[in-house]
């Protein structure tokens, strides 16, 4: 069926969606707004670290061009699929959240070189473990899937509002300026999206960015000054804080995060592989993603980034661009590179006001929301087993998110699980509809479940 978002004689009929080549214009202006959408993961990873360390701006900078560089080869690697690394999907890599956070916390208890080896164990980890971890994809239907990316949506919309505002407690705290500035930019989003057509309303996440940027420099929020002063050329060193030190006991909270990463690695890649009509059965495609986040991992663990794993947010943007092909995703992971090669973008890069950044964000993690759902909307929630599962991971998954430090009276390790609320609530699905449709069910008896994603469906259409 085709997309009534495609653009015009672009389509190929020989040719699945995902594999179309579009004119090369039409890739470099929609690789550019999959960059400027997920430019906040990295920046606000590097300013985090470089604060929580100490970092001079020399370093700032060095570790910038690295996490730029170390992206953008994810990226590649995603969309080529290389050898069986990479699902060959419209993905882009980015420094995690929780991990970066995991990262930080071992760093500060014990040093920067066993925080390395920990990114790199895990990195091994993930390859050792997927072997078995894809025996048990079939416990991932509907109704899980659907309820992760509602999870990941409101978890990520509470993350990006908390930079929006700032931490709570500062003078600086809920700044009207600021709240302006994110509110003004969704707005632009929205009208570009509704006023335009064709080629500008498929780019109006861009667009809505750019006039967020644009307003920030006019009211003076986004100055110029260092973009041209340092290096032209940086070429990122390999390990930036000395030889790695390898601590299994210390690298254990990234390891256990990693089958959380694992978890979210399968749901976007059967979300995804349903939006841009992949033919075949989306969970063969599973290990190459994971495999990706793997090697992506190991070589950010080299260069002294976090852990590289697979973008959520770049899911919204092709569901709301309704442009499927991979090769965007190529053009955005050159991109990324000369991000990382060529300093002075990436100073200019880290000049993007946060407010602007994580109200775009806001938008298209929101439309994640929205898919999740839609594929919601194919489950029987009549039925016994599906309430219950949907409720109670609900209710696991959104009580971390909502009440901050709910389990702050456990065990630090057993936090590391509860206290994510993407994890509770994705394990507490996978578990209760294990339950309630696998455990005592007849090897003949009918799932009421719903096993299969019809595409038009989550597609919207």
């Amino acid at each position: 069926m085709s997309n009534p978002h495609e653009p015009v004689g672009s389509r190929d009929p020989r040719v699945e969606p995902v594999d179309q080549k579009l004119p090369l214009p039409s890739m470099l202006l929609y690789g550019v707004q999959h960059v400027l959408v997920m430019a906040a993961a990295p920046i606000t990873a590097v300013f985090l670290v470089g604060q929580a360390m100490g970092f001079g701006n020399d370093v700032m900078v060095a570790l910038m061009s690295a996490t730029f560089l170390v992206c953008g080869l994810g990226t590649l690697l995603q969309s080529f699929g290389p050898f069986g690394i990479g699902a060959r999907l419209p993905f882009v890599q980015v420094p995690g959240g929780a991990p970066l956070v995991i990262f930080l916390t071992i760093a500060q208890a014990t040093d920067l070189q066993t925080a390395t080896g920990a990114v790199i164990l895990t990195g091994l980890f993930y390859f050792l473990a997927l072997p078995f971890f894809t025996r048990v994809l079939k416990f991932f239907p509907p109704i899980v899937i659907g309820t992760m990316l509602l999870l990941v949506a409101i978890n990520l919309v509470r993350i990006f509002g908390g930079l929006i505002t700032g931490q709570q407690g500062t003078p600086e705290f809920a700044n009207l300026p600021a709240i302006a500035l994110a509110l003004g930019t969704m707005a632009a989003i929205v009208l570009c999206a509704r006023v335009f057509s064709g080629m500008l309303q498929r780019i109006a996440v861009m667009l809505g960015l750019l006039t967020g940027a644009a307003l920030s420099a006019v009211f003076g929020i986004m100055e110029f000054d260092g973009v041209l002063s340092g290096p032209v050329v940086a070429f990122p060193s390999l390990f930036p804080f000395g030889m790695p030190k390898f601590d299994l006991f210390a690298s254990l909270p990234l390891i256990i995060f990693s089958v959380v990463s694992m978890t979210e690695a399968t749901g976007q890649t059967m979300a995804t592989a349903e939006i841009v009509e992949k033919s075949g059965d989306s969970r063969a495609l599973v290990p190459r993603n994971i495999r990706a986040d793997a090697l992506g991992s190991l070589i950010g663990g080299c260069f002294g980034t976090s852990l590289i794993i697979t973008s959520g947010e770049n899911i919204g943007i092709v569901r709301a661009t309704g442009v499927r092909s991979r090769y965007v995703t190529v053009a955005a992971g050159l991109i990324l590179v000369l991000l990382g090669l060529f300093a002075p973008l990436g100073r200019l890069a880290s000049l993007l006001p946060t407010a602007v950044v994580a109200g775009t964000a806001v938008i298209v993690f929101a439309i994640i929301g929205v898919m999740g759902v839609n594929i919601l909307r194919r489950v029987d929630l009549n039925e016994h087993g599906n309430m219950f599962t949907l409720a109670s991971a609900l209710a696991m998954g959104l009580l971390p998110i909502l009440v901050p430090g709910f389990y702050s009276t456990f065990p630090e390790h057993l936090q590391i699980i509860l206290g994510n609320g993407l994890a509770m609530g994705t394990l507490t699905a996978v578990i209760v509809n294990l339950l309630f449709h696998h455990l005592g069910r007849r090897a003949d008896a009918p799932s009421p479940q719903g096993a299969e994603l019809p595409s038009q469906e989550i597609k919207g259409k």
